[in-house]
């Protein structure tokens, strides 16, 4: 029986963005034990990571307006399909919160203005000028305040990750649905 399966941009850029998060994921939660001449070109390789996920997300978004996923298959309870709808639209606004709340994070940092930003080493990247010009006093609490916010998100991340691939794995193995499939490459997918 053929499966309705995702187009082949979207298998792309999920698979790409999940790996990138992943990875993130791991520098963001590595930093605090790493020794001190680490720290800056992890802290660094986190925030390329994280604008290319945002990035990334853009661009899956306008993917989406345009492609219409498959539909869930009718094996799928209606409670299943509304917590799926739920879980995906929250992983669309953190991938876009989470980037945001770190730039603006680090917009805000005291040394901001002599630590260029750029992405992995590459290109230039600019800090939010509105947030870099705000008084120093003000700016540091700011940091503060964006940083628990950007950490928050990532907590927010973890659970809503382990509900998506609980749920993915729970269709596969104990539904025996090949929900995998539908997110997977296969020779003359469509774009």
């Amino acid at each position: 029986m053929p499966v309705a399966r995702y187009t082949r941009i979207a298998i792309v850029l999920h698979w790409l963005m999940a790996a990138l998060i992943l990875v993130n994921v791991g520098l963001g939660l590595s930093v605090d034990a790493l020794p001190d001449e680490w720290v800056r070109v992890v802290i660094d390789t986190h925030k390329s990571t994280g604008i290319t996920v945002l990035g990334l997300v853009l661009l899956r978004i306008l993917w989406r307006l345009s492609h219409a996923p498959p539909p869930s298959p009718p094996a799928y309870a209606r409670w299943e399909c509304a917590a799926a709808h739920i879980v995906h639209a929250s992983l669309y606004a953190l991938m876009l919160l989470l980037p945001l709340s770190g730039w603006m994070h680090d917009s805000a940092w005291k040394d901001a203005a002599t630590h260029p930003m750029s992405l992995f080493g590459l290109v230039p990247w600019p800090r939010i000028g509105l947030i870099e010009s705000i008084d120093p006093v003000t700016k540091e609490s700011l940091h503060d305040l964006f940083g628990t916010i950007h950490t928050g998100f990532g907590y927010v991340l973890y659970a809503l990750l382990a509900l998506h691939i609980g749920g993915a794995l729970k269709h596969q193995w104990l539904d025996g649905e090949p929900e995998l499939r539908r997110m997977s490459l296969k020779p003359g997918d469509t774009p």
